[in-house]
């Protein structure tokens, strides 16, 4: 049975509600995402500073059910009709490019004795936070824009890219045998779409309208979808970051072609208001900070690792886009591109219980990754301050 400590589960919630506070008084002039604030507030509570909160199995369950929800929104919000054709095309060539960089970086590491596996230290390079990005760019009006629909793009790659990885890589299965269960999985998530869609257009009028009542059958069934499909990547072997995520782009494709203003208002509140902020906390709280303090040189790795997110994500990114943005363009790409944090998280999780990855590593890779969601974002947001009318268009499908 699952412990529960009230006082732990307590401080998380409270942190939780402290971090909006803080973020809705500063307003505009804290330009650090709520995010960022989360996790500071954790690693403050956390057992190596105030000690008023400790990880335990019912923090991990809750936290495991907001990193679910997090990546629910990041597939929910691929609109298919909108990334077709050359934002796909050069976000998958993007992030093939990125894997082959940070995987040569990785190696390079592993020779010197900074790291232990380029495997894992690589993979957790060439990620990109779009979960995270995504609050932040809708607070911009940037996710219908044409520069946003290449960020989509890119960002979508980056996440379901890594997750494949975590499926088929890291787990201790053999790859023929992940990839029966992966094809398994994909195939009764297509029978899920096509009943989700058969399903909403017949009852769309009865969900519409509960959507003003007690009842909000329409979000829980979202829920139960997004639950239903992490259990059952996770009860197949697979991540449960794959379940929300396609369970993300199901809800999506179901709803196409409807009004959805409200409903995804209420289910931005449901995710948002208590379970995506639970695992940015608990992610604080389980920080392994002395492993940083200890030993002044591993200090070091959190600036080398900040660095190679952007080399690892942003070059592509300089590269590939010439053709179709600007200069200041693909700038702001690069360093949205390269912000990280919630997949960094993962990896260094799996990497060190397996023994691939030293808890030094792991610290100083998830401090990269907090840093880079407080500075790329902002440094992003500075090079679209100067969009011009034609950039900030919504493009067509």
């Amino acid at each position: 049975m699952i412990t529960v400590d009230s006082e732990s589960f307590l401080a998380v919630v409270s942190a939780a509600a402290l971090a909006a506070l803080i973020a809705g008084l500063a307003g505009r002039r804290l330009l650090v995402p709520v995010v960022v604030i989360e996790i500071l507030l954790g690693i403050l509570i956390g057992p190596e500073l105030l000690g008023v909160a400790e990880p335990d199995d019912f923090l991990d369950f809750f936290a495991s059910l907001g990193l679910g929800m997090l990546f629910f929104f990041a597939g929910y919000e691929i609109d298919f009709d909108r990334l077709r054709g050359d934002p796909v095309r050069l976000a998958a060539i993007g992030w093939v490019l990125s894997l082959i960089l940070a995987y040569s970086v990785g190696g390079l590491l592993a020779l010197a004795g900074v790291v232990l596996s380029l495997l894992f230290t690589g993979s957790a390079m060439a990620t990109t936070a779009m979960g995270t990005l995504i609050p932040i760019l809708s607070d911009a009006k940037e996710l219908h824009t044409r520069f946003g629909t290449y960020l989509l793009a890119a960002g979508a790659a980056a996440e379901f890219g890594p997750i494949l990885l975590i499926t088929l890589v890291f787990s201790t299965k053999g790859a023929i045998a992940n990839a029966a269960i992966l094809v398994a999985f994909v195939a009764l998530a297509v029978i899920a779409a096509v009943v989700a869609v058969r399903g909403v257009g017949r009852g769309w009028p009865l969900l519409e309208r509960t959507l003003e009542t007690s009842g909000q059958l329409a979000i829980r069934i979202a829920v139960v979808t997004i639950f239903a499909l992490g259990t059952l990547a996770a009860s197949l072997g697979l991540d449960l970051l794959l379940g929300g995520f396609v369970a993300g782009v199901i809800v999506r494709v179901a709803l196409k072609g409807r009004e959805v203003a409200v409903f995804d208002s209420k289910l931005t509140a449901v995710a948002y208001g208590f379970f995506i902020p639970f695992f940015f906390v608990v992610s604080g709280v389980k920080f392994n900070l002395s492993a940083l303090t200890e030993d002044p040189v591993k200090l070091l790795e959190v600036p080398l690792f900040l660095a190679l997110f952007l080399f690892v994500r942003g070059a592509p990114a300089m590269l590939l886009y010439r053709r179709v943005l600007e200069h200041r363009e693909r700038v702001a790409l690069a360093f949205f591109s390269a912000t990280q944090l919630p997949l960094v998280v993962a990896i260094t999780t799996i990497a060190v219980e397996r023994g691939h990855m030293r808890s030094s590593t792991a610290a100083s890779l998830v401090g990269a990754a907090i840093l880079s969601t407080m500075i790329f974002p902002l440094v992003g947001l500075r090079m679209r301050a100067g969009r011009t009318d034609s950039t900030a268009a919504v493009t067509s499908a």
